[in-house]
């Protein structure tokens, strides 16, 4: 057997075991399409008491959107749960100090809003750690729960959620509300439909990383959506 022949077999190991090792790495970014994986991976998408529906917005503070939102969620007492961008707090950390005042929850979703599958474990650690300090700092509060940006997690988010004691939450329902064709009538019909107890549901507060002025949409859509649901006798509660 020649010293090439020789190595070819554990050259083909070598090949073998990174690529299961990266399958692994990335294979809780399925969860986001493929439900099933949900359960088994510990991500949930459903609120903790199986009862009601949990109302949250994603992408802020945004200082046009959000104070829009929390308008809208004053005046009909319901309360929502927030999950911060780690550089919006940096540019408006007055805002995120409102929305926890509001007695809105705090969740975590990334200091910079990227695709995790495309981020090795030590990015992904200093981006947790850099959102949570600033959520921290302008909130004066821990989060305890905790979302990737557009639901795609991978083995690190999953590690470090576990480490802190969070609750990684996807959500049931959504609105699509990013979309540049999204109306306030679709948004409402999208999230609504089907909600009942237990289900989660994402909107988004802010047009960072959406369609141009997306949350005036949103912000539109909220009062509609929010009549639907009362009229099912659903609460609003904590996720």
């Amino acid at each position: 057997m020649s010293a090439h022949d020789h190595r070819t077999p554990g050259t083909h190991l070598i090949g073998a075991l990174a690529g299961t090792a990266l399958g692994g790495y990335l294979l809780p970014g399925l969860a986001g399409a493929w439900p099933a994986l949900r359960g088994p991976l510990g991500i949930e998408d459903r609120t903790a008491s199986g009862r009601g529906y949990a109302l949250t917005f994603d992408d802020g503070p945004h200082a046009q959107g959000t104070p829009a939102v929390l308008e809208v969620l004053a005046a009909k007492d319901t309360h929502a749960t927030f999950f911060l961008v780690g550089e919006q707090v940096e540019r408006d950390p007055a805002l995120a100090a409102e929305i926890a005042a509001a007695g809105h929850g705090i969740g975590l979703h990334c200091h910079r809003h990227r695709n995790l599958l495309r981020l090795g474990p030590w990015q992904v650690r200093e981006d947790i750690e850099r959102a949570r300090v600033a959520i921290e700092d302008a909130t004066g509060r821990s989060p305890q729960l905790y979302r990737p940006p557009y639901g795609l997690l991978n083995a690190a988010a999953l590690l470090q959620a576990r480490r802190r004691g969070w609750r990684t939450l996807l959500w049931s329902h959504w609105g699509r509300d990013w979309q540049a064709r999204a109306t306030p009538e679709s948004i409402s019909a999208r999230v609504t439909d089907g909600a009942g107890e237990g289900s989660v549901l994402l909107l988004h507060d802010a047009d960072d990383y959406s369609a141009p002025g997306s949350w005036r949409r949103t912000a539109a859509a909220l009062p509609l959506a929010l009549d639907v649901l009362d009229a099912r006798g659903l609460a609003a509660v904590a996720p």
